[in-house]
């Protein structure tokens, strides 16, 4: 290469190897008149000039003739000079006249001196990139193209619908969509974007509204025959009508429901026309058919629903999703061409895409519904009709006998020619055959309406008492949450400023007296979470009788010597599980209410039997579960209450006291955990009678559980670290003081998502304390589980005010969880984060004793089955490590699962099993695999029924060696 004298030393240092062999990027050098005065490798490549070729030309050849009369080139190198940098994308021009797109920056050089000593230029040939988004442009195009299509073909479809059609979005039902038939029903209103109670206020009292409200609220499809409508005409007028509806929920990719559909038509003229049969015929059918349409409705009205956004494929998911039959058939032969999964179901899954009528459905033959088709096809008139018989094979020697309501309504092109048929359609054969019953049977139908009536009345009582009281629940549980927030930083503050005032008795005093504030303010609080069932129970399995037994000296001193107490109690008494504290906490309450009741002096006796709830009564019940129950009740000889009163006694701060002398929740509270533990709550009262008060607790199977002793232990603090998550800034505040002073290291986050960049910061944590309920997207479980991959030893505790369904199911904390519940003391704070810690140190410390195991020369396929999760995890791996194959199972259904995929030789079962206890567990494991070895774990001793089965008993706790002796 050559170049001019001025260059000569920079082109030393820009053609050096690496830049003279890079064959991605053209670079070379231009003098000041754009002249080439450098060539590397990649600009042979890219512009196929050689060297000797190019160098000393002018840049310009590079651009194409138009670029060139416009004088680009030149404009290039000024834009460079004036601004320091030229960057531009565009057509550039190779040696043999091709083209290709290319990304070009010119850079201008100085001298020392700053005079302009030339420019440096580098380009790459980006063509294969721009074609690779046009061609993804292109793409997008087409899709979007065919997604249009598709919508306006289902719109037309949605529009030509012979009945009226449209769709309500969200809770308050908005008029989202409407085809013709509809808006003439409406009175050809403006209802779009409007509420239905907005945009048809005259239905008001019709019933409509209602039926929204509990299709939305349930999930649940509602269908109504020739049901009464009053609309408002365009002129103004009254038009009273009859129409079949259906209210069908439809739902989103998550299950959830999105809004309702209504499908119908107007039935007016059959509804009249069946009048002049029989009057009174028509009135029963009529009355029955809306008693046990609405007994249905109350017994479903209990799921709560929440508003999605509707989906892309909105209109397919209403195709797919509608209640009734729908198919379309294309051109004079009937052909198939879209049909829904109820027509599918209708015809019995057949292959029906691409296919004539007659081709798919030839048992069809004779009936009249080819023929009809072909008038609606040539005539362009729709057909209707009515409870049509309709038989089908479902195989080819048995024919299924159905009753349809159909439509066939022409497709018309833009010429107004039949293109093809929309069918629509609900199959009526239960209705058909149950009117059958009603003729049959008429003389009966003024019984059976007097029945439903009542049985209705008595559902609906039991459903909107239950319903006033779960909203009153709710609204408490809620109050409780926010009012032990507020006693968790009073009380905290309080305990944190007891430690600087030692020495002033009045101080202390005074700070005493606020205490019990607190505390009698907690107590209230736990007394509404209670009736709100979101008080964080610890359900073990007791003798019901013992309790009372043990509470009988403090009952007596409860009621005073005016009031005989006596206890009564059944035989053979089963067991049941709840939480032994709370039951004695509500048995108490109860019988001070009762002494209340007896100011004279009177009778409280205790009750205690075993009690079936068969069917009919929890017919009665709508939350009740048919089975066997340990019945407690407590009854009084006092004053009784009145049916106002009694519809009233169960709610929170209702009382019949004088003010002062009561706070209205003691049944409350009894109520709420009764309802928890799963359990019947049931008042009898009489004025001037007295009350008996009875809870049913569901019967347990298993043995009565040891009671567990804490220990409360001194209040001690440590110096590991802590990480405190809670939203509450005052709360937050007030803990990080309270654990600070325990000596321990405090790290705080005011939601999971900054908890999570303290987790994966690298700094050790021993300890997670965070609050249940949290603002964000990451719930506390979550963020506990991430927090142990991260940190495997570390320790999780939970707090709150209000349990919900995080940690909390079945009325139960979850196995292995941790909660210290609001508002708690520092004492309470200092002892179970002492308690955690001290738990992870003895684990840490301890010595692995497992690499020390002899492992046994015999390898066997064992099942082991513990309900401790901590237990069988450990007993799993020392499994392992004496060389066994080993599968855990964590109840007896899991366990019962694996053995009837694998064979074992030897199952290890604890006694005391969820559901199933582990004699009977051994006995279905043997017979199905009769070559089985038993071992009972059991900390109950020996095992009378283990030897009965020839299984082995192996004491709790066990050790290694006691695990190696028995498989050897």
């Amino acid at each position: 290469m050559s170049a001019t004298p001025e260059l000569s030393s920079l082109e030393a240092n820009l053609t050096s190897t690496l830049v003279a062999k890079i064959r991605d990027f053209a670079i070379f050098m231009l003098t000041p008149d754009g002249r080439v005065a450098t060539w590397n490798a990649g600009a042979a490549r890219a512009k196929g000039y050689a060297a000797e070729e190019i160098i000393g030309k002018s840049f310009a050849c590079f651009y194409t003739p138009e670029d060139q009369e416009m004088a680009v080139p030149a404009q290039a190198l000024a834009t460079a000079r004036a601004n320091g940098i030229f960057e531009a994308t565009g057509w550039r021009v190779r040696k043999d006249g091709s083209h290709f797109w290319a990304h070009v920056v010119i850079d201008p050089l100085y001298d020392d001196d700053g005079a302009l000593i030339g420019f440096g230029k580098v380009t790459r040939d980006i063509t294969r990139a721009r074609e690779a988004r046009e061609r993804e442009e292109r793409a997008r195009e087409a899709l979007l193209q065919a997604r249009t299509e598709q919508s306006q073909h289902l719109l037309r479809l949605f529009e030509q619908a012979p009945g009226f059609v449209c769709f309500f979005r969200g809770p308050t039902h908005v008029y989202e969509l409407q085809n013709e038939a509809h808006h003439r029903l409406a009175g050809l209103r403006d209802i779009i974007g409007k509420p239905v109670r907005e945009a048809l206020p005259e239905l008001e009292g019709q019933g409509f509204f209602e039926l929204l409200d509990t299709v939305y609220t349930s999930g649940k499809p509602y269908v109504g025959r020739a049901v009464p409508i009053t609309v408002e005409s365009a002129g103004g007028g009254k038009v009273d009508s009859f129409i079949d509806l259906v209210y069908q929920p439809i739902f989103d990719e998550n299950g959830e429901v999105l809004g309702i559909v209504s499908q119908g038509s107007d039935v007016t003229e059959q509804v009249l026309g069946a009048r002049s049969l029989g009057e009174k015929q028509l009135e029963l059918e009529r009355t029955i058919e809306e008693r046990t349409r609405a007994l249905d409705d109350a017994r479903q009205a209990l799921a709560l629903a929440n508003e999605l956004q509707i989906s892309n494929a909105f209109f397919q998911s209403l195709f797919e999703q509608a209640p009734g039959f729908i198919c379309v058939l294309k051109g004079p032969d009937h052909v198939f061409d879209l049909a829904n999964d109820a027509y599918r179901r209708l015809v019995g899954q057949r292959e029906l895409a691409g296919k004539a009528v007659r081709d798919v459905l030839p048992d069809a033959a004779g009936q009249g519904f080819f023929e009809l088709l072909d008038q609606v096809y040539q005539t362009g008139k729709p057909v209707v009709g009515q409870s049509v018989q309709l038989d089908l094979k479902e195989t080819p020697s048995k024919t299924v006998t159905r009753f349809i309501d159909f439509v066939y309504q022409p497709i018309l092109n833009a010429q107004n020619q039949s293109v093809g048929i929309f069918v629509q359609g609900n199959d009526v054969t239960k209705q058909k055959l149950a009117q059958d019953e009603v003729q049959k049977y008429q003389r009966e139908l003024e019984q059976l309406v007097q029945a439903r009536t009542e049985e209705l009345q008595s559902a609906q009582a039991a459903l909107q008492h239950a319903q006033k009281l779960e909203a009153i629940g709710k609204l408490t549980g809620g109050v409780a949450h926010d009012f032990n927030n507020i006693l968790q930083v009073i009380g905290g503050n309080l305990q944190l400023l007891r430690d600087g005032m030692a020495g002033d008795a009045r101080a202390l005093k005074q700070l005493d007296t606020a205490s019990g504030a607190v505390e009698r303010g907690a107590k209230l609080a736990a007394q509404l979470l209670a009736f709100a069932r979101r008080q964080p129970l610890q359900p073990r399995v007791v003798d019901p009788a013992g309790i009372v037994q043990q509470m009988d000296e403090l009952l007596r001193c409860a009621v005073g010597e005016t009031i005989a107490v006596e206890t009564i109690r059944s035989g053979g008494l089963w067991n049941t599980c709840v939480d032994p504290y709370q039951l004695e906490n509500v048995i108490l309450n109860l019988a001070i209410n009762a002494r209340d009741a007896m100011r004279d002096g009177g009778r409280l006796t205790i009750e205690l039997g075993n009690a079936l709830l068969d069917d009919d009564y929890a017919a009665l019940h709508h939350d009740l579960t048919p089975g066997q129950y340990v019945m407690i009740a407590v009854s009084d000889n006092g004053c009784g209450m009145s049916k106002e009163t009694l519809e009233r006694a169960c709610e929170p701060f209702f009382t019949t006291k004088p003010e002062g002398q009561g706070t209205g929740l003691g049944l409350s509270m009894a109520y709420g955990f009764v309802k928890q533990t799963g359990g019947h709550f049931k008042i009898y009262s009489e004025v001037g009678h007295g009350t008996t008060i009875k809870m049913y607790f569901p019967r347990s199977y298993q043995a009565e559980a040891a009671e567990r002793v804490l220990k409360s232990g001194p209040v001690t603090g440590g110096d590991e670290t802590i990480l405190v998550v809670e939203d509450d800034p005052a709360v937050q505040a007030t803990v990080v003081e309270m654990v600070r002073s325990l000596g321990y290291t405090v790290m705080k986050a005011d939601n999971a998502a900054a908890a999570m960049v303290i987790l994966n910061s690298g700094i050790p944590i021993d300890l997670l304390f965070t609050d249940v309920v949290m603002p964000g997207a990451m719930r506390s479980p979550e963020l506990a589980r991430q927090a142990r991959a991260l940190h495997p030893g570390i320790e999780v505790l939970f707090t709150s005010g209000y349990t919900q369904n995080a940690i909390v199911h079945d009325g139960k904390l979850d196995a292995g969880v941790q909660l210290l519940s609001k508002p708690y003391a520092r004492e309470q704070l200092a002892r179970k984060l002492r308690q955690m810690l001290t738990k992870q140190h003895a684990a840490q410390a301890a010595p692995p004793s497992a690499p020390e195991l002899e492992k046994l020369a015999l390898t066997r396929h064992v099942l082991f089955v513990d309900d401790d999760a901590d237990v069988l995890s450990m007993t799993c791996s020392l499994l392992e490590l004496l060389n066994q194959r080993v599968d855990g199972a964590a109840n007896p259904q899991d366990a019962l699962a694996l053995l009837e995929r694998n064979q074992y030789e030897v199952l290890i079962t604890d006694y005391d099993l969820p559901g199933m206890n582990g004699i009977e567990l051994a006995r279905k494991a043997m017979a199905a695999q009769p070559q089985l070895k038993v071992v009972i774990a059991t900390g109950y001793g020996q095992v009378a029924e283990a030897a009965q089965i020839g299984a082995i008993t192996m004491p709790k706790p066990f050790k290694p060696d006691d695990l190696k002796r028995i498989l050897a």
